[in-house]
């Protein structure tokens, strides 16, 4: 599909109009992508997300980009891996579809995801990477005010899963 594209990078220093935060229940920062965004920000952002009191696992919630190039940030709690049998792929593509309806709600027309749970929370990359962009692509079917939707992946590893996912899809 012409519209999701992937590409290894750091998505910090995309620009678009929203990048998404692959982020803790907290909405605080943590490790990884999150504390990268979080220090790209600035402080603005922390100050923001706390007024948000949290985000539930498979939900999203929205912010400013302040010091990002990206207008928005679009901050989604991923489930954390436990074996497959606690709904977790459910929360996976329920995270990828929400990032998408607030990033429609919010006139943003790009998008740039990270691969939403395979660090810490340890879920299997092909899993993730297939549920990924079989919801995006569903997502993208029936919401043409979203022109370009990128994963960013943070190395070559996580690419080739993300393209070969997309090449499944024809």
């Amino acid at each position: 599909m012409s519209r999701i594209e992937i590409i290894q990078g750091d998505i910090t220093e995309s620009t678009v109009d929203a990048i998404v935060n692959a982020a803790n229940c907290s909405l605080l920062g943590g490790g990884g992508v999150d504390g990268a965004i979080h220090r790209a920000a600035g402080p603005e952002l922390l100050a923001e997300c706390r007024t948000l009191h949290g985000c539930e696992t498979g939900r999203a919630k929205i912010t400013k980009g302040y010091r990002l190039p990206a207008k928005f940030v679009i901050h989604t709690p991923g489930p954390v891996w436990h074996g497959g049998n606690t709904g977790e792929e459910a929360l996976l593509a329920s995270c990828y579809r929400s990032c998408l309806e607030l990033a429609s709600e919010n006139g943003c027309r790009t998008v740039d995801f990270p691969s939403i749970s395979t660090g810490v929370y340890h879920f299997p990359l092909e899993k993730a990477s297939k549920i990924a962009i079989g919801t995006i692509a569903d997502y993208l079917n029936t919401h043409p005010e979203i022109e370009r939707v990128r994963m960013v992946c943070f190395d070559v590893r996580t690419e080739r899963f993300y393209r070969d996912a997309l090449a499944e899809l024809g």
